[in-house]
């Protein structure tokens, strides 16, 4: 049929004007707003736009909330991230033709009058960073069928900026550095997100909306980014002045919470497996360990222990596991703890699910069962109640009635595969799914902490959770980056999701050594190419805030998939982390006392080098490590050569760096072949580093640090603060540790000792430093070092020793 001319230009005239109708609608939401009037109260100035509110919050001298909504009033409903209550009024505000400003003791904000583009500066007038003209918006949108707004931030970026943070994302392939990237921030299996960005130019900003999300990092030629969540009433963003990383971590923790102190066998070895089938089994395993005289702490039983019964059960198959009390007892007389998996699922037919579905704590999300083919049913974990009621479920049927040391959070996102629309429809206790898309592990975590710490007080928590969100630090909950691949790509992918989510606050982070699933099932552990794998997995995990092995398939350090030169290996690095148990633990005192990371992206030390800001796979652990994970299959690759092979490492300029396994010294601001035999990870150390070292164990409080090879890395001034308390309960938390600061004067070759601050019952009194100046075959490796250039005893009273 021909077409009719005049009828197609009537649609298209009726087109152009519908179009030009929706342009009009949401201008008032997308243009530049002016500032009307404004009213001020104690911290904070509330201004009125020409269409809607934005509100600055003063929280302290160096933190900001910026609000903004189109609506006459903001949300009231309370943050689930922030958990501090401000109380700052000591700031002033001034205004001239264009701008407003408001000054704190270290901030100077000015607001444009007639965009209320807000812009940062130091008090030396240098920007840190400024909102772009078109900077918060709100639009009206249809999601999922769900009538919403998309609520957005726009900064300007300038071109050597780079930016951290954003949580884990187990498969992303892509750089560490966000400058010019986007990234995906609805949370889901094997996606992460925790809305929290640093930035080299000083400043860290973290987004107080719960829903799915992007980042935008290279909007306009890469010179802006963009922060846009799918639904919500009010921009709502947090605004962190460091300029340092430390600073800003120190103030993202202030404002959500600090993180606990976790007991000291948490920072030994975790052995784990998908999955122990037996009470006789998980016995075995520790016999293994301690026959052979291997460090671990911990045995983790994975899932499907209640089979045949339902998920959610929380009962342990009795022909299997006849005494699961026995057990766990039988563990803690060989000091080795025990941690289980415990789902937020539920299967019809149990009582937990009864309980819960009769006082309304379920929700309509489910999981495809990949085990028994059900769609089983998750908790509402925003729901005070349920989240009560799930708690006391599992604490009387599994974790208290059995003595459980940590609990394994898995499937936290919720999972409900693909279906994420359902997930935005579903109605959780305060509201629409949509808007608590990415808040359930949060929730979750929130709950069993409550619990534990009530029900459960001598003994510390320590959760171990798929998913994390920020502020979840405050709920012990370790975040781990999901089922990985067992492969050199997949793990080459973890070390820049480990480092960036340390760098969104979240202070402990883990993989799966070896990964966890080689096309679901096991890999042959015993061939040349896995036992590369997991070797090289196992030397970066030794340098992670938590060390756990885990994934299908026997790699216990004792497995016989494993031949002589991989055992010895693996144990020497086992024994490397026992050694360095007193760096590591008080570096977590640390992370409590000081909001402190140990696991730090280069740009937390090294903020003014640029050569560090784009590379992926290097990091420091602690003030001392310069850590080069191995993350190429050098040695049995199809195409490996004979010989010793090498990775290019840079060493960071303004510092001398010391060869761990060496002693030799190197320059920084260079970029070298480094050693990478496969016994070796490439390991520097920062001169001026003071790094104490623990005898050998077999369990992380074995023996006392009564006596320490204290190494000393001349060539710079350093301190090093240590930390003891009673290892495994809530006293530090009434003031119950001790610390000391040593410090290393170089021009003077002095070491200073301050007094031991603070007490605990059980305190050593006293205590013998084994001084050791490292150079070049001296204090070198992992070994112990056969003779100390010093003997220093120490009673817990300042003293200086000097180089005579």
């Amino acid at each position: 049929m021909p077409y009719n001319i005049s009828r197609v230009k009537v649609y298209f005239s009726q087109i152009a004007f519908l179009v030009i109708l929706i342009i009009f609608w949401m201008m008032p939401c997308l243009a530049n707003a002016t500032i009307k009037s404004y009213k001020i109260k104690p911290g904070e100035v509330t201004f009125t736009l020409d269409k809607g509110l934005m509100k600055i919050i003063i929280c302290r001298e160096d933190i900001i909330e910026v609000k903004y909504t189109i609506f006459n009033e903001f949300s009231n409903k309370p943050s689930l991230v922030v958990n501090n209550k401000w109380h700052y009024s000591g700031f002033g505000f001034s205004q001239n033709k264009t701008a407003y400003i408001i000054s704190t003791k270290k901030l100077k904000i000015i607001i444009d009058k007639a965009t209320n583009a807000i812009s940062y500066f130091n008090l030396k007038g240098q920007v840190i960073t400024s909102e772009d003209q078109q900077n918060k918006t709100m639009s009206a949108a249809t999601i999922a069928g769900i009538s919403t707004y998309n609520v957005s931030t726009q900064f300007t970026s300038p071109a050597n900026e780079a930016l951290y943070g954003l949580g884990c994302h187990p498969v992303d392939s892509l750089s560490i550095n966000y400058k010019g990237r986007d990234q995906d921030l609805a949370i889901r299996y094997m996606t992460g997100a925790i809305p929290v960005l640093l930035s080299t130019k000083g400043y860290g900003l973290m987004w107080d909306n719960y829903s799915a999300s992007n980042f935008y990092g290279g909007v306009d030629g890469n010179t802006k980014f963009k922060y846009v969540s799918e639904s919500g009433k009010q921009v709502d963003y947090y605004f962190f002045y460091g300029p340092d990383f430390d600073h800003i971590i120190d103030l993202y923790r202030i404002a959500t919470g600090k993180a606990p102190m976790y007991a000291k066998w948490a920072f030994g070895l975790f052995q784990s497996q998908d999955r122990y089938m037996s009470q006789k089994e998980v016995l075995s395993v520790k016999d293994g360990y301690r026959n052979n005289h291997i460090p671990v702490d911990v045995i983790v039983q994975d899932w499907y222990y209640w089979d045949p019964l339902p998920i959610g059960s929380h009962v342990m198959n009795q022909a299997r596991y006849p005494d699961p009390k026995a057990m766990v007892d039988e563990l803690h007389k060989a000091h080795v703890h025990g941690m289980i998996s415990i789902w937020p699922v539920f299967g019809k037919g149990t009582n937990n699910f009864d309980a819960l579905k009769k006082m309304g704590g379920l929700t309509d999300i489910t999981w495809d069962n990949v085990v028994t083919h059900t769609f089983d049913s998750y908790y509402d974990a925003h729901n005070p109640k349920a989240r009560d009621l799930y708690w006391q479920q599992a604490r009387d049927s599994l974790v208290k009635r059995y003595g459980w040391d940590a609990w394994w959070i898995d499937q936290c996102e919720p999972d409900n595969g693909t279906l994420l629309d359902a997930r935005r429809q579903s109605n959780f206790w305060p509201g629409k799914g949509i808007d608590y898309f990415n808040t359930y592990s949060l929730e979750h975590t929130k709950g069993i902490y409550k619990g534990w710490r009530k029900d459960i007080p001598g003994k510390r928590t320590f959760f171990l959770a798929r998913q994390s969100f920020a502020g979840a630090q405050r709920n012990a909950a370790t975040l781990w980056s999901s089922d990985i691949f067992c492969g050199f790509a997949a793990f080459k992918d973890q070390v820049p999701q480990g480092i960036n989510a340390c760098a969104s606050g979240i202070p402990y982070w883990t993989s799966d050594i070896g990964g966890y699933q080689y096309h679901w099932r096991a890999p042959d552990w015993s061939k040349p190419e896995f036992r590369e794998l997991f070797t090289r997995w196992f030397q970066f995990g030794a340098f992670c805030p938590i060390f756990r092995i885990h994934g299908k398939g026997e790699r216990a350090l004792f497995s016989n998939n494993w031949d002589v030169g991989t055992k010895a290996t693996l144990l020497k690095f086992d024994k490397l982390r026992y050694r360095l148990m007193p760096y590591i633990y008080s570096s977590a005192g640390r992370v409590t006392t000081e909001n402190y990371t140990i696991m730090r992206a280069l740009t937390f030390d090294f903020r003014n080098d640029p050569n560090v800001y784009s590379i992926p796979d290097q990091y420091m652990f602690g003030p001392a490590f310069l850590v080069n994970p191995v993350t190429e299959q050098l040695y049995t690759s199809a195409n490996a050569t004979p010989g010793e092979k090498t990775r290019k490492v840079y060493l960071p300029a303004a510092t001398k760096w010391y060869n761990f396994w060496t002693g030799d010294v190197l320059n920084g601001g260079q970029t070298l072949d480094a050693p990478a035999p496969m016994d070796i990870l490439p390991l520097y150390v920062k001169a001026g580093s003071i790094i104490p070292m623990g005898p050998d164990m077999e369990y992380a409080t074995e023996k006392p640090a009564n006596k320490i090879e204290l190494r000393i890395y001349p060539g710079a001034d350093g301190t090093f603060k240590f930390y003891e308390d009673e290892n495994d309960n809530y006293n530090y938390e009434k003031g119950q540790y001790a610390t000391f600061t040593i410090t290393w004067k170089d021009a003077a070759h002095k070491l200073i000792i301050s007094d031991t601050i603070g007490s605990f019952p059980g305190m050593l009194k006293h205590r013998i430093f084994e001084v050791v100046l490292v150079k070049s075959e001296h204090g070198s490796g992992a070994g112990i070092t056969s003779k100390a250039d010093k003997i220093v005893k120490y009673s817990g009273k300042a003293m200086v020793v000097g180089s005579e």
